[in-house]
């Protein structure tokens, strides 16, 4: 994505915004799976990156393989992967319950009609405030709940007024380090552009600043959008 001068000022330096090498990020891959445990409860956590290179958007896989039905969910799904996606979750054996998106615009061309075509039963969520059609309208600190896997919602405004992210939770029962999907609000190295459709550099800086940068240290970051092959980030220290 084009970066807006302005923004970018602001933002800390890329070295602190990249400092990749960490030991944490020996979990850096296209597939991992994390588990931890709260009394009875469990959580096994599969996740897969999957990337669609036309179009450099991030698609994210996740499960609760300690689930009996192994309920899962796709975020930021695109149109033209949309078999690659419903394949892999055959293959899997997983059930997907949601298709969810982190915001709608020109660039980001969503798959979840194409799979609720092919599986009716499937929900698709978004922002109530990004004004798109869904089944599920997510707003501020609401929770998704995906068996016993929970994702925050987090407003993210600023590439577009409907942005979120997800986060997983801060629970002893949830996936550790937490995970957050910032979609186009913070990528790596970058940020959203901010010069069309609804955008706005100071609402976006102060979504990143509040809502993302807050987390703890240890979480990894997950764009929608990389075109360096960069795949996740931590948060700036």
């Amino acid at each position: 994505m084009q970066l807006v001068a302005a923004f970018v000022r602001i933002l800390p330096s890329p070295n602190r915004l990249c400092s990749l090498v960490f030991a944490r990020l020996s979990l850096e891959s296209r597939g991992r799976k994390t588990s931890s445990m709260s009394g009875s409860s469990k959580v096994s956590l599969l996740f897969r990156q999957m990337f669609e290179k036309e179009s450099s958007t991030y698609t994210y896989l996740l499960a609760d393989m300690g689930h009996p039905e192994k309920p899962a969910a796709l975020i930021d799904p695109v149109d033209k992967t949309v078999g690659r996606d419903l394949n892999l979750i055959k293959e899997l054996g997983l059930k997907l319950v949601y298709a969810m998106n982190t915001h709608v615009h020109a660039d980001h061309v969503t798959g979840t009609g194409l799979i609720k075509n092919k599986m009716p039963g499937v929900k698709s969520v978004i922002s109530r405030t990004s004004n798109a059609g869904a089944d599920i309208f997510v707003d501020a600190g609401e929770n998704i709940q995906i068996g016993n896997l929970l994702l925050e919602v987090r407003p993210t405004p600023g590439h577009t007024k409907g942005c979120v992210t997800y986060v997983t939770g801060d629970g002893a029962d949830q996936p550790y380090p937490r995970m957050a999907f910032t979609g186009d609000a913070l990528l790596i190295r970058g940020c959203g552009r901010t010069d069309f459709q609804e955008g706005d550099a100071c609402q976006l800086y102060r979504s990143v600043h509040s809502q993302i940068f807050t987390l703890p240290k240890e979480t990894l970051l997950y764009p929608a959008h990389d075109y360096k092959g960069l795949m996740l980030k931590p948060v700036p220290i």
